[in-house]
């Protein structure tokens, strides 16, 4: 008992130093960067006001959500908070700037988020159906995959084609320099990553996972999941010269051997320093490797931060 309570105070002062780690690199570094003055006038439609002949997929830097739909996951103030990334429906997430989501489905099509399951993933096609007949030149990479410990839902790639089938992107590496407007009337990038069935084929309508990659960090510790995504977008080449999507996730996550448990409080370590980051990107010579950014409970500053480094990118100032 004594050896586990010196581990839970080991524990706590550590993710209070490094909390403190972080404000004080925001206090003396700053948020600055090209572009962090820039406020879309339209979320809902900011990739059409950068002008979709200028903006080229390999420019843009991607707002995203990590466990897009699970807004409802659970059960609510009972296992809810435990499991809930996002508190927006996808459609109000597309709204708010998004254009990347990330869906974990089981084997039955309903979302869900390790054991506990959400809404039919129809949900999730319908709001994004909705999204896309309310917009013109606004692109999606959609990511979809079969949730760890699940099986693959049956015949899910035949379904996806028959419910997004006019909007989708042929897997073509060739997509990555091209602008929106080279791409339109097809609206959806969509990664198809299951477990045991077989990958999409190159030039299909779906992208294999290896088009959409990340280094996941596993802590609660934000200065260290900070300084991870750092260190490995460091490692990765610049966006121009990729020809996969490369995520990195502004996120920290509860762990077993920690009393607090519940996702908001925990993210929340690290999500107001979205902005910080891209700062510190710029400051170690690596910005030009930031492409896909996701985060937890998204919020409108969030995605300001990402379409300002894009326009700065468009205009040639980063």
């Amino acid at each position: 008992m004594g050896s586990m309570a010196s581990k839970q105070v080991a524990r706590r002062k550590a993710i209070s130093s490094e909390k403190r780690a972080l404000c004080d690199l925001n206090k003396s570094c700053g948020c600055e960067f090209p572009g962090c003055d820039y406020h879309p006038s339209d979320h809902k439609n900011w990739m059409d006001g950068l002008n979709p002949e200028k903006v080229h997929i390999n420019k843009i830097v991607w707002p995203g959500t990590h466990d897009s739909a699970t807004n409802k996951i659970g059960i609510p103030c009972i296992s809810r908070p435990f499991a809930q990334c996002q508190s927006l429906s996808i459609y109000h997430q597309l709204v708010r700037g998004t254009r990347v989501l990330d869906i974990r489905v089981q084997e039955d099509r309903r979302v869900c988020h390790g054991i506990l399951k959400s809404y039919s993933v129809d949900v999730v096609i319908n709001d994004i159906k909705k999204f896309i007949s309310e917009t013109q030149s606004e692109v999606i990479i959609l990511e979809i995959r079969t949730e760890f410990g699940h099986q693959d839902p049956p015949d899910f790639e035949k379904y996806l084609e028959e419910q997004l089938g006019e909007y989708l992107i042929h897997q073509d590496d060739r997509v990555f320099e091209k602008t929106i407007a080279e791409l339109l009337p097809k609206r959806i990038i969509c990664v198809w990553k299951p477990r045991k069935s077989p990958q999409p084929k190159a030039g299909s309508l779906f992208w294999s996972s290896g088009y959409l990659k990340d280094d996941w960090i596993d802590t609660d510790l934000p200065t260290t999941k900070f300084e991870s995504n750092l260190k490995r977008l460091g490692e990765q080449q610049p966006c121009a010269s990729r020809k996969f999507f490369y995520r990195v996730e502004n996120t920290v996550t509860p762990q077993a051997d920690n009393p607090i448990l519940c996702v908001k409080p925990v993210t929340g370590r690290i999500r107001g320093y979205a902005r910080l980051f891209i700062a510190q990107c710029l400051s170690k010579g690596c910005a030009d490797r930031l492409q896909i950014f996701s985060t937890d409970f998204i919020d409108e500053d969030f995605v300001d931060a990402c379409v300002g480094l894009t326009h700065s990118r468009i205009e040639g100032k980063a």
